[in-house]
């Protein structure tokens, strides 16, 4: 898929780089996005404290209808922030195969069937499910508003933006 539905594909605004603007070929797809999503193990999540200082810090989640979900204790720095302020910047480890997303938290409003499958992935991916569904637990899902993607290799020619109305 090119993209997700409700989101339009664009290149960055980065000439200053050697994005040209106008230049479709090499632009990656949504789906290309989804599979670096989905095999990461690590995802930086970048909040802003109550003074405006930055907070990052790896969480482990799973890709999981087309969205990222995460736990974290409901008495974490980065619960605190969420609270206050629920845009975010989430991005994965490498610098080579680029994924960020900005956007904002939504607490994860999820059936008991849901949250079951969710626990599933957990424990498929890292050997054991954290207690997503416990009392100290805060469940996130990522809504995103922009992401940027590339790969080093062969960048400019696959930056690529998508924008969510």
């Amino acid at each position: 898929m090119t993209s997700p539905e409700g989101a339009r594909r664009v290149r960055p605004n980065m000439p200053q780089y050697g994005v040209a603007a106008d230049a479709t070929a090499g632009m990656l797809s949504w789906d290309w996005v989804a599979q670096q999503m989905d095999a990461a193990r690590n995802y930086w999540i970048c909040t802003a404290r109550a003074d405006g200082r930055p907070h990052a810090a790896p969480v482990w989640g799973v890709w999981f209808a087309q969205a990222l979900y995460f736990g974290t204790d409901a008495h974490s720095v980065k619960a605190a922030n969420i609270r206050r302020d629920r845009r975010v910047v989430i991005h994965l480890d490498s610098g080579d195969d680029v994924v960020i997303f900005e956007g904002e938290l939504a607490s994860a409003k999820l059936s008991a069937e849901s949250m079951a499958a969710l626990e599933a992935l957990y424990t498929e991916k890292y050997g054991f499910s954290p207690e997503l569904a416990t009392s100290g637990s805060l469940v996130f899902r990522l809504r995103a508003r922009k992401v940027f993607a590339w790969q080093e290799k062969d960048f400019p020619s696959t930056a690529t933006c998508w924008l969510f109305a």
